[in-house]
């Protein structure tokens, strides 16, 4: 009986401590995102910025904490086609527009009360994404409906204000295939995020 007590005060107050260390908030931020490419026909061009609205809610304990987000994401990346020299088409640069509802999931640890550092799977849902200057070469994408990678980074919290710097990485493809082309092709980009928290 003094065994089951003593679990139920440890539990009650390990949950104590998450809930005074839980918190909603919201933020927003910009993005540099560049297409790749797996061949030698569609070449990735420089990054492309874009743009990040959303909440997130951050729950922990003693050093470590978990950090859902959902944010809706718009981006951008272009490319080039280059055939080879005996082809009569000239390089054409197309631009991939990306809306998204982005869901990341982080975990990670503090140091010194105010860094964080965390990493963790997100998935992206595709809202509203297309295909700018297509033409008979490459014709409109099918987009995927649902895209995965990751996210790692840090952040800095200042009261309740917060700061966080992150690389995304995909691990599945946007695409089955630009035109007629098939090609492995993922998105990646770093992100930089403000963030307040509300309560």
């Amino acid at each position: 009986m003094k065994k089951l007590a003593l679990i139920v005060l440890v539990t009650l107050s390990s949950l104590s401590v998450y809930a005074q260390k839980a918190g909603f908030g919201i933020k927003g931020g910009l993005s540099s995102t560049q297409v790749n490419f797996e061949g030698e026909q569609l070449v990735p061009s420089d990054a492309q910025m874009g743009y990040h609205l959303g909440v997130f809610a951050r729950f922990g304990g003693v050093g470590f904490f978990v950090q859902p987000e959902v944010l809706f994401t718009q981006t951008s990346g272009k490319f080039k086609l280059e055939l080879p020299p005996i082809s009569s088409v000239s390089p054409t640069q197309y631009e991939a527009k990306f809306n998204r509802l982005d869901v990341p999931v982080m975990a990670g640890f503090r140091m010194l009360k105010i860094i964080r550092v965390m990493a963790g799977p997100i998935a992206s849902f595709n809202i509203d994404s297309s295909l700018k200057e297509a033409d008979t070469t490459v014709k409109n994408i099918d987009f995927k409906n649902a895209t995965f990678g990751y996210q790692a980074g840090v952040g800095v919290d200042l009261g309740n204000l917060s700061i966080e710097g992150k690389y995304e990485g995909g691990l599945s493809n946007f695409t089955e295939n630009v035109g007629s082309y098939t090609t492995d092709n993922r998105l990646n980009q770093w992100v930089l995020s403000v963030g307040f928290k509300l309560f």
